[in-house]
C-alpha cells in the first residue's frame, strides 16, 4: 500500500482536461507534480497550480530525454509517469489521407512509446506506476473516428505487453478507459480531415464532426470526479490493468465482450478445426 506516502507525479498534456485536473487531484493529496505542455505560454498556469511546470511536445526526442533529466533533478525521481498528452481526429476511414492517421499515431502511440521508454529506467528503480490515458475507443469501435480508434486499440495492445514485462521489477501499468467527459476532446483537442466521401452523408462515419461538435459541452462525465478517482486508485497501491470511467464506457465495453462471447461461441467449431489430422 502506499496510501499515505507521497508521491512523483510526471504528466504529459496538462494544458487542460484529464491532464490538468490529474494533476490537481495529486497535489491536492500532497503529492508532488511536474507537469508539461507544449506551449511556453501555458507554464505560468501550471506553476499557479502548484505544479512544476515543463515546456514538452512527446514527438521531440530530445525534449524527452531533458524532461527526464529535469524530473530526476528537480523531484529526486519519479513515482507515477501519467501518459496524457494525445488528440482526436474524424472523418470515415476512406476519406484518412495517410498523412492524417500518421499525425495520430506519432502522438497517441509513438509520443506516449517515446516518453514510456525513457522514463522506464527511473520508473524500474522506484517500482513506479504507468498510466495510460486510453479511451472506450481503445476497446470498441465508433464509425467517424477509426484513426483515433486506431490509435488507442495499438496504445492498449503496447501497455497490456509492457505490463507484463515491466511487472517483475514492482511496475503496475494501468491502462484508463473514460467515455465522454466535459473536457476540451470534442472541441480544442480534436481534428477533422479535409476531404469527405459523399456516399456517407447522413452517416455516423459522415457526419462525426457535427455530431462530435454538437455532443461538445454535454458530455455526461466529470473530469474532476475522474481524475480523483485516478489519483485514489493509483495511490492504493493495487492499480488494475484497466480502469473504464464513466457509465458510457462500461455499457459500451459490457457489450463488445458479450459480442466476443457471443461470436465466439457461434463459430467455436469452425475455429478449432484448422489442427492437421492426427
Amino acid at each position: 500500500m502506499i496510501e499515505g506516502r507521497k508521491l512523483r507525479w510526471f504528466i504529459t498534456g496538462a494544458s487542460s482536461g484529464f491532464g490538468l485536473e490529474i494533476a490537481r487531484a495529486a497535489l491536492a493529496r500532497g503529492d508532488e507534480v511536474m507537469a508539461t505542455v507544449r506551449q511556453a505560454g501555458q507554464l505560468a498556469k501550471l506553476r499557479d497550480e502548484g505544479a512544476h511546470p515543463c515546456q514538452l511536445d512527446v514527438n521531440d526526442p530530445a525534449a524527452v530525454s531533458d524532461a527526464v533529466e529535469t524530473a530526476v533533478s528537480t523531484m529526486g525521481g519519479v513515482d507515477v509517469l501519467v501518459n496524457n498528452a494525445g488528440f482526436g481526429m474524424v472523418g470515415a476511414i476512406e476519406a484518412l489521407s495517410m498523412d492524417d492517421v500518421r499525425a495520430v499515431m506519432e502522438t497517441n502511440f509513438f509520443g506516449v512509446l517515446r516518453v514510456t521508454q525513457a522514463f522506464a529506467p527511473v520508473l524500474r528503480d522506484g517500482k513506479g506506476t504507468i498510466v495510460m490515458i486510453s479511451s472506450v475507443a481503445g476497446q470498441v469501435g465508433f464509425a467517424g473516428i477509426g484513426a483515433y480508434c486506431g490509435s488507442k486499440f495499438a496504445l492498449e495492445g503496447m501497455a497490456d505487453v509492457l505490463g507484463g514485462e515491466m511487472a517483475p521489477f514492482g511496475v503496475d501499468v494501468m491502462i484508463v478507459e473514460p467515455g465522454a467527459f466535459r473536457t476540451d476532446f470534442s472541441g480544442r483537442s480534436i481534428r477533422a480531415v479535409d476531404t469527405s466521401v459523399d456516399a456517407y452523408a447522413g452517416m455516423q462515419a459522415g457526419e462525426a464532426k457535427s455530431l462530435v461538435a454538437q455532443y461538445h459541452g454535454h458530455e455526461p462525465g466529470d473530469p474532476v470526479n475522474a481524475a480523483r478517482i485516478i489519483v485514489d486508485v493509483v495511490k492504493s497501491g493495487s492499480p488494475p490493468r484497466r480502469l473504464a470511467l464513466g457509465g458510457d464506457a462500461v455499457a459500451g465495453i459490457e457489450g463488445r465482450l458479450a459480442t466476443l462471447k457471443c461470436e465466439m461461441g457461434e463459430w467455436r467449431e469452425a475455429s478449432l478445426a484448422t489442427a492437421f489430422d492426427s
